[in-house]
């Protein structure tokens, strides 16, 4: 079983790259990070700096410990006591304050590429308010110029299994929307045929009251000639 990791793995790697001569790959492997985000901290080129944060007053290393891995290169720095889990409370989600720049970015690409999570689950999914994503979906937010979508993963403002999770109960809402929409498209086509049952009883009304009309004139026709004719003959 793997043990744990650091409470802040990267400030935990940050402070053994500064004040250990541990290898690369011991740190890696005790902060559970890849070897070249270490070798880019001892090289200063994390696009992040991180403020050292001391294993040895938290208890999970030893000063004993470390002078081991420092002594032999091979071996394996063991934890002296996990980090206690801290459960997040109720609430907005925390965001680190150098990603939260990013934030716009990340809404605008979930906008984009996955317009039918709702703007509740993007609120949860990235910490941020309803008016901004509609400020970003309306394209009013003040810095919409500088937004470009990227991938909420890749800039660290979520993980890809609550990205996929927030996709999937999504999904599950659509079916319910489709149908629906099918119920509006067959109200619509009701009415339609209605309409078209109405024209059609109006056109036949109308033709048959111009042949009562027709039929009228005709007799009143006949007989006016018919009086016309019992008119002159009486006379002569």
């Amino acid at each position: 079983m793997a043990q744990p990791t650091p409470l802040m793995p990267h400030a935990t790697a940050s402070w053994l790259v500064d004040n250990t001569s541990l290898s690369f790959e011991q740190i890696a492997d005790f902060c559970g990070l890849h070897i070249l985000e270490v070798q880019a901290m001892a090289d200063d080129l994390a696009s992040s700096k991180y403020t050292g944060r001391d294993p040895v007053h938290s208890g999970e290393l030893t000063h004993e410990e470390i002078e081991r891995g420092q002594a032999d290169p091979e071996y394996r720095l063991k934890m002296q006591r996990a980090p206690v889990d801290v459960s997040r409370t109720k609430g907005p989600r925390y965001t680190p304050v150098s990603k939260r720049q990013d934030k716009p970015d990340g809404i605008a690409w979930i906008i984009r590429n996955h317009p039918e999570i709702s703007d509740a689950q993007i609120g949860k999914l990235i910490g941020t308010t309803r008016n901004t994503i509609n400020a970003i979906r309306d394209r009013t937010h003040w810095n919409i110029a500088n937004i470009q979508p990227k991938d909420p993963v890749t800039l660290g403002l979520c993980s890809q299994r609550e990205l996929d999770a927030a996709v999937a109960k999504a999904a599950k809402r659509a079916p319910a929307a489709e149908d629906d929409s099918e119920e509006v498209v067959s109200e619509n086509r009701d009415d339609r045929a209605v309409l078209i049952e109405e024209l059609r009883a109006e056109r036949e009304a109308a033709a048959k009251a111009a042949v009562e009309a027709a039929q009228e004139a005709e007799a009143e026709a006949w007989l006016e000639a018919r009086r016309a004719a019992e008119a002159g003959e009486s006379g002569a």
